[in-house]
């Protein structure tokens, strides 16, 4: 008998018929796809059909589960047909999640430590009020026809009071200490406890697949693939840039971090990461009437609606993912000799709308919105390295690189940690870059290159025939040095004041606009070619002039 393969993109959830034969499978999660505010999850299991109508169930799935986003296939030995799905939500009095299980049997433990605490604190309490009465009877007046204690017996009174008052004191400054550790693990634990259920808690949802094999010879196994979107799962982009000092090249390595508290764990999945926004729905959102109009409260709350409600529908628009159920391709052997290892490879699938990167080798995810990061590609590009400085914000040359992204990988807008070599150097953050776009790499500061600025002069003097104005004249000296033992570009930016004023009036003394032209805000550039331990020093110089009625504002 040939294999079959049945679809059932499932539109709508119907119940399912009574008396028929329940049979629970048990399913594993074997492949994710991660989006950038959800998963969609594939579970699969195997089950032996008979001749008739069967009810296969997965149980205890993520409460937050979204009913109309499941999915069902089939394939196997028996000639089967998918007639349905259903899901339902189940509440349950144990916990089949074994973290979950596992943090309550602490919560529970830690909370029965507190307890005997407290009795114990309630004992020292009762030891405490009875010591103050037994003080309180050695100083008060005897009673008649019973001797007074001599000397001898207050005195040894006394000490004995004194002495357990300072034990229980000690003990009970104890049990505070103790109260404080045990506090802070209950808490953590609470936390943490809150976190998975907040994912589904001891509230489930159980899914129903009717299948039918219609008689005896159509009978055999049938392996089901069901998949099922949920929220709490989330990936963002993280690069490492390393530069090769001495090779004009750029070492780049691109991961995914991968968070999720859906409630399951992922172990040794195929793990997907797409580019796709499902959130932002299908179409492009449709402009409504700009209205103007005198103000009124009672018109303005009616509009506030109108706008709430259309946000609403845009967002429930929006379409269920497909799975990729696709195998992985098997990795070619190493080298025997030593050689640099190397970062795993994402397989890159491209659609009309979105990337996905197909995660070479098996990953695990807990559910506990820790970060797990996972290698998508890695790549070496050729770079045309420069120096940027603003002397007069910082004093400081930072390395910035020309790069083409070579690669076939889209690059998202991401964090990017930069080493120099095998040296950490900076932080920094990465633009969107589409495969074969050009793009700037801040690589971080980098002392190699010297850079100086203060002022040398500022004159004031008046001007006109008969003194009415003022003329002030800056001067700033630049100085940029290559310590480097190789040639380096460095590219130094400073400024002019603009005039808002026909009033106020300034001149550019130095440099010679001919040789450095300000652009339409101010911003005087150099480029300089800066051989090893070559000094340059450039002058910015100007004037500035206005009549003595008139306030400047801004002047240094």
């Amino acid at each position: 008998m040939k294999p079959s393969r049945l679809l059932l993109p499932v539109l709508c959830l119907l119940s399912s018929a009574p008396g028929l034969p329940a049979a629970p499978v048990t399913s594993a999660i074997t492949a994710v796809t991660v989006y950038a505010d959800r998963a969609v999850v594939t579970r699969t299991a195997t089950a032996a059909l008979e001749p008739g109508v069967a009810e296969l169930v997965f149980a205890n799935l993520p409460a937050a589960l979204v009913d109309n986003s499941l999915h069902v296939s089939g394939r196997g030995t028996a000639q089967a047909t998918i007639l349905d799905v259903s899901a339902k939500p189940v509440f349950v009095d144990f916990t089949p999640n074994e973290r979950v299980q596992t943090l309550e049997d602490q919560l529970r433990a830690l909370r029965k430590q507190m307890r005997g605490l407290d009795d114990r604190g309630g004992v020292l309490q009762s030891q405490s009020a009875m010591l103050d009465r037994m003080e309180a009877a050695l100083f008060a007046p005897p009673a008649k026809d019973v001797p007074r204690p001599d000397l001898n017996q207050f005195t040894a009174s006394l000490a004995y009071l004194t002495e357990q008052k300072t034990k229980i004191a000690a003990d009970r400054a104890g049990l505070d200490e103790q109260r404080e550790v045990l506090q802070a693990k209950i808490t953590a634990a609470e936390q943490s406890l809150n976190e998975l259920r907040g994912a589904g808690g001891r509230s489930y949802k159980t899914v129903t697949v009717r299948v039918s094999a219609a008689s005896a010879a159509s009978a055999g196994t049938l392996d089901l693939a069901l998949a099922y979107t949920v929220p709490g799962a989330s990936w963002a982009p993280s690069y490492d840039a390393r530069v090769l000092s001495g090779e004009h090249a750029v070492a780049f390595g691109y991961f995914g971090v991968v968070r999720q508290r859906t409630g399951e764990d992922w172990k040794d999945v195929q793990l997907t990461l797409s580019t796709a926004r499902p959130s932002l729905g299908g179409a492009a959102p449709q402009l409504f009437a700009w209205n103007l109009d005198v103000f009124n409260p009672i018109i303005l709350r009616a509009q506030v609606e109108q706008s709430r409600r259309r946000e609403m529908m845009a967002k429930s628009a929006d379409a269920p993912a497909a799975v990729n159920m696709q195998s992985l391709t098997s990795n070619a052997p190493g080298e025997l000799e030593d050689k640099d290892a190397m970062m795993a490879q994402a397989t890159l699938e491209t659609g009309a709308t979105s990337a996905s990167f197909r995660i070479a080798s098996a990953a695990s995810v807990p559910s506990d919105n820790s970060p797990q990061k996972v290698p998508i590609t890695a790549a070496r590009f050729a770079t045309n390295p420069e120096y940027l400085t603003t002397p007069k914000l910082q004093p400081v040359a930072f390395l910035t690189a020309k790069v083409v992204n070579s690669s076939d990988f889209p690059l998202l807008a991401g964090a990017m940690n930069v080493f120099l070599d095998d040296t950490f150097v900076a932080t920094s953050t990465l633009r969107t870059v589409m495969a074969g776009e050009k793009f700037d790499l801040a690589l971080g500061a980098d002392e190699g290159i010297s850079v100086k600025r203060k002022r040398v002069n500022k004159f004031t003097e008046d001007t006109g025939l008969t003194n009415s104005g003022k003329r002030i004249t800056y001067e700033y000296l630049v100085t940029v040095q290559n310590n480097k033992r190789t040639a380096e570009r460095v590219i130094v930016a400073d400024q002019l004041p603009l005039s808002r004023n026909e009033k106020i009036v300034v001149k550019q003394l130095a440099p010679d606009a001919k040789d450095v032209k300000p652009t339409d805000e101010g911003v005087l550039k150099w480029t300089l070619e800066l051989k090893p331990g070559e000094k340059r020093e450039l002058t910015v110089k100007f004037t500035v002039d206005y009549p003595n009625d008139v306030n400047v504002t801004g002047l240094e």
